[in-house]
């Protein structure tokens, strides 16, 4: 691993989880954060998921989809026992988490948010994730990052 490890990183030494972790360089004109990851790295997109943070009812919830898809927030909402959705504003979600967007990832938060992970995470052995950092994923079992977490599964992608 290059540079120094993440809250996320360190969670899961301290957990004792499985996982890999994965280096790339981050182009700062890249559309996509999720496309770039799956791209550097060689992986189906289906299985690089993106971490973003939404407002349900006010609260902020995290939904974690594939990057080949968007975040159904009406999904999100029903998934998160709540009415209405949208996507926080960027400052909130930095603020909350701890991280910058691009790298925002759904282990080591700074605030335990609720986590909606989408259920196709399910359809693999190992999904990838930001591990905290732009140019940094982890890949692990959905269980563990259903377990770590906390997450509730549902169909959560549009």
């Amino acid at each position: 691993m290059a540079g120094k490890g993440t809250p996320a990183t360190a969670l899961l030494a301290k957990q004792k989880v499985t996982h890999k972790l994965h280096a790339y360089d981050h182009d700062p004109k890249h559309e996509s954060y999720g496309q770039e990851a799956a791209e550097a790295l060689g992986v189906a997109p289906e299985r690089v998921f993106k971490t973003l943070v939404a407002e349900v009812d006010g609260a902020l919830t995290v939904g974690v989809v594939p990057v080949t898809g968007q975040l159904d927030l009406k999904a999100l909402a029903a998934a998160a026992g709540g009415k209405r959705a949208r996507l926080a504003e960027a400052a909130a979600a930095q603020r909350a988490t701890g991280y910058v967007l691009g790298g925002i990832s759904p282990l080591g938060q700074r605030s335990r948010l609720p986590v909606v992970v989408d259920e196709s995470a399910n359809a693999f052995e190992t999904v990838f994730c930001s591990a905290g950092r732009r140019g940094l994923e982890m890949e692990l079992a959905p269980d563990d990052l259903i377990r770590l977490t906390r997450a509730t599964v549902a169909p959560i992608a549009g």
